[in-house]
């Protein structure tokens, strides 16, 4: 039995009435929310998934976040301008802005990706927001994504700055450790192992004898850097403990 794609229609519409998107054509928006899974299940009338869609809006959204920073910090240097923009358009703060507009209510999975929770994995809400910023711009033009950007996406770089998410993770962190807990951070290879020809480790990042965070991925140091970065911001998760 095929599922209803005019019932899936109105509960997005729903959702971009709710955040104020005076669409023309809702499924450009729709196709934003399509996993690829899916496409292997006869369930949907879905004919493409999402992810050509974020290639394009990498691109764009970088030009129009370069050009908000520019404007703001006039005095800053080039390379002051690309750390902060890596960490306005970073996975894990896109991830975040998508978790807090509740996309994964609307994420349509195979089902087994759904049995996994998949529609919570930060991955794949921060390519869904590439793609619905690509519905954006498809169906309203550069001149609405920029007010959309500004008011979900650039809005977060008061947090970036407060926190500085935008300076290099490893060295941040130690810093944050030796003044607050007088101690240098460390990291531990919790095991690491092989999975489709990949090396992978998984890290755990330890302040004094606590773990504070851990961390997958294919090489050690950017494990540790990963691992850097979110114990950054979960600070207040830790450090008063």
């Amino acid at each position: 039995m095929k599922l209803d794609n005019k019932v899936y229609e109105e509960k997005i519409e729903k959702l971009l009435n709710s955040i104020e998107i005076p669409f023309k054509n809702i499924g450009h928006y729709c196709l934003a929310f399509v996993h690829r899974s899916v496409l292997n299940e006869n369930i949907w009338d879905f004919k493409e998934s999402n992810e050509r869609l974020e290639f394009l809006w990498d691109a764009i959204l970088e030009l129009v976040i370069t050009e908000m920073l520019f404007k703001k910090f006039p005095d800053y240097t080039e390379w002051q301008l690309t750390d902060i923009r890596s960490a306005v358009v970073r996975w894990q703060n896109l991830a975040k802005i998508a978790s807090e507009l509740w996309f994964f209510n609307y994420l349509v999975l195979s089902k087994w990706e759904v049995l996994a929770w998949w529609n919570e994995n930060p991955y794949i809400l921060a390519n869904t927001l590439e793609a619905f910023l690509w519905a954006i711009y498809i169906d309203l033009g550069i001149d609405y994504s920029r007010i959309f950007i500004e008011k979900y996406v650039f809005s977060t770089l008061e947090e970036i700055l407060e926190k500085k998410l935008y300076v290099d993770a490893k060295s941040y962190f130690q810093e944050i450790s030796q003044e607050k807990l007088w101690t240098t951070p460390t990291y531990e290879v919790l095991r690491d192992f092989w999975e489709d020809h990949d090396k992978t480790y998984i890290i755990w990042a330890f302040v004094w004898d606590k773990q504070v965070w851990t961390w997958e991925w294919s090489s050690k140091k950017k494990a540790q850097q990963k691992a850097a970065e979110n114990a950054i911001e979960k600070l207040d998760e830790w450090i008063n403990q």
